[in-house]
Parts: structure tokens; C-alpha cells; sequence
């Protein structure tokens, strides 16, 4: 399941709308969001909708907010000092729950050398467990001041990165997206980012509602599919004057198809030629086993595609970013034949044609 639109996270469901599941729902679809972010664990142990909460506060809320249409992901604070447990809750929650999808909040605590092998070992038994629930890692906005944090360890088996860009002490929401987006584009793997924007106060700061219109207008420039913000109670609290009020009245909807839209629906109609119609005469392909150039060798590729790979193939867009003439994108297929799970391309642009495309994809049994 792709993540589009509008997001918020939500801490203690007690403050969130008196605790209401009913307010709570009504409240996300009057403001538009696509789906709520419900912490669901915190390290080994399940999180029940508050601190020391042995009644689950999180079901009733999750089957509202259903109710309206609106997606339900879980979030979930990891420690990394017992991975394989860890994992385990969170498999456990989210089959419980049946969420749309599952974020990872790593921080300082695994922000060492040491904390590798911890995540290697937390995102394999995930992802034996759960092939197909997709999966985001929230942390740190800019990965260059925090090397330390095994980000290829977790990124390998995510489908997003979740960036939590909060500005505090500042008041440059743009730029410093740019600055996030830029630096997570330059990480391997990379994944399609979905930045967490600050909706709370902190030491006397706080964002205003221009601030936060600012950072979705940038992320809508930077062709970001989806945003949130941190955190629904401060949010609609009354010393935070404007905040919900900006994020609810952003029409997230109703940009032009990007590249990436443009060449999966191409893909979907099965037409060699309405594919190769989007590319350059002179266009590089690159796969991992040989890089050709022309209109030639493209519909040779597209032929062996389409009768070979992926014969009556489905093509989805999972994710993407970029901007100006540099796109990636994640996608999934399925088949008579196979199926792609982990489609990763990278594409280069000129004059509104596809110049460079670089490709990467398994198929697998259906």
C-alpha cells in the first residue's frame, strides 16, 4: 500500500479529542488526513494507548478511524537491546490490528557501531514475519550528523524513510527539507522520503501556521508524496493558535502526474510503444546485468518485459521523489508469472523525457 497525503502522529489517545475514537475520526477526516500514525509498542512491551495503560485504547480508535476511510499505521519506539522481542511485538500488534502499515522509531539508543547486528536481527525477523506490510523508519532529519545510526541495516528492508524534520529554534521549515530530502537521496539504498513536520512546542519554541504551510508547499515542490506532523494533542491544543487549522485547510490533491505516475501507467497498458513514447531517442537503460542505449534497444526490453518477466503485468507506485530532472521511485508488479516486490528505479529527465533509467527489480513466484 502506497502512503499518500496528509498524516498525523498521535501519542497518548487520552489527550487525543478526550480520548473520543468517534472525535478522533471525525476530526482526521475533517482535516483531510489519509492516516494516523498510533504508537503501538515501546521497545519489547505493547503500548496501549498511554503510559502504564493495561486496556487497549488503540482498537476502538483504529476501527473508527476505519470507519471514515482513514488509514491506521503503527509506530513503535525500538531500543535495540532485545531485537528478536521487539520484533515480536510488533508482529504481534500489527496482525492484531491488521494495520495499513509500520513505522520503526529508532534514536539515540541505537545511534552506535554496536546496534547493527541489533538491527539486522530486528528487521529479518520482522520481514520473515510480515513480506508485505509496508514499512517506514523514522529518525534523525539529517543522516550526515549521525553516521552512527545503522541506516542501510534498516533501510534495506523499508519501503520509506521518515525523516523527522522539526525545526526547532528555527524557522526555515523549506530549506531545511530541501537540506533532509537531499541527504537521504545520496544514502544507499535509497527510499522515497516522507518527512514528519513539527506540530508541537518545545523550550519556549514553536512553529507558526505560515512555518507549517511552508514545509508541506516545499514538500509538494519536491514531489514528495505525503507528509505528517508531530504531534496531534499539542496540535489541536489552544496554545498552538493556527496549526491544525493550516494543516486541515492544505489541499494535498490535485497536482499534475509526475514522470513516475506517468511511466507505471504507461506500463499498465502492456504497449511497448506507449513506454518507449516517454523516453528520449537517444535514452540509457541501465539493469544489473548490461547498460544499452536507443529506441531499439528499449523495445527489445520492454518486448522481453512484457512477454517474459511479467506477462499482463499490474505495475504500482509505491513511493517517490525527486525534483527538476532526477526522480526514484519504488514500485510492485504482479503477473501470471511472478511477482516484484522491490522495485527501486532512478531516472534522469530532459525536456520532459526520460534521458537515463536505471532499474532494479526480482521477480519472485507469485
Amino acid at each position: 500500500m502506497s502512503l499518500n497525503g496528509k498524516g498525523f502522529f498521535t501519542w497518548k489517545i487520552p489527550a487525543c479529542e478526550k480520548g473520543s475514537p468517534a472525535g478522533i475520526a471525525a476530526a482526521a477526516r475533517t482535516a483531510n488526513l489519509d492516516y494516523l500514525l498510533i504508537k503501538i509498542a515501546d521497545g519489547p512491551n505493547a503500548y496501549n494507548g498511554t503510559w502504564g495503560q493495561s486496556t487497549d485504547l488503540n482498537g476502538p480508535v483504529i476501527q473508527a478511524l476505519r470507519s471514515q476511510g482513514v488509514q491506521a499505521w503503527g509506530w513503535h519506539y525500538v531500543y535495540g537491546d532485545n531485537p528478536i522481542d521487539e520484533a515480536r511485538i510488533a508482529i504481534q500488534k500489527i496482525r492484531q490490528f491488521n494495520l495499513d502499515g509500520y513505522v520503526i522509531d529508532a534514536e539515540a539508543q541505537y545511534e552506535t557501531q554496536t546496534k547493527r547486528a541489533a538491527a539486522r536481527r530486528f528487521m529479518a525477523e520482522l520481514r520473515s514475519a510480515l513480506p508485505n506490510i509496508p514499512i517506514a523508519l523514522s529518525s534523525y532529519r539529517y543522516p550526515s550528523l549521525h553516521a552512527q545510526l545503522p541506516w542501510a541495516e534498516f533501510l534495506e528492508f523499508c519501503d520509506y524513510v521518515m525523516p523527522q524534520v522539526y525545526w526547532m529554534q528555527a524557522h526555515n521549515p523549506g530549506t531545511q527539507l530541501i537540506k533532509t530530502v537531499r541527504e537521504f537521496q545520496s544514502l544507499t539504498p535509497q527510499r522515497p522520503v516522507i518527512p514528519t513536520g513539527a506540530a508541537f512546542r518545545e523550550h519556549g519554541w514553536q512553529p507558526t501556521a505560515s512555518e507549517v504551510v511552508e514545509f508541506m508547499q516545499t514538500a509538494k515542490k519536491l514531489n514528495l508524496s505525503s507528509v505528517n506532523f508531530w504531534e496531534w494533542s499539542d496540535a489541536r491544543s489552544d496554545g498552538m493558535p493556527g496549526i491544525w487549522e493550516a494543516i486541515r485547510d492544505f489541499a494535498w490533491s490535485g497536482a499534475p502526474p509526475d514522470m513516475c505516475q506517468k511511466f507505471i501507467d504507461a506500463l499498465n497498458t502492456g504497449s511497448v510503444d506507449t513506454v518507449i513514447s516517454l523516453y528520449n531517442p537517444s535514452a540509457v537503460h541501465i539493469n544489473a546485468v548490461r547498460t544499452a542505449a536507443g529506441i531499439d534497444a528499449l523495445r527489445a526490453w520492454y518486448t522481453t518485459l512484457f512477454n517474459q518477466y511479467l506477462p499482463g503485468g499490474k505495475f504500482k507506485l509505491t513511493g517517490f521523489a525527486g525534483t527538476g530532472a532526477s526522480r526514484h521511485f519504488t514500485w510492485t508488479a504482479i503477473s501470471s508469472r511472478g511477482k516484484v516486490e522491490n522495485g527501486n528505479d532512478t531516472l534522469g529527465l530532459a525536456n520532459d523525457k526520460i534521458a537515463y533509467h536505471y532499474t532494479f527489480f526480482t521477480v519472485t513466484n507469485p
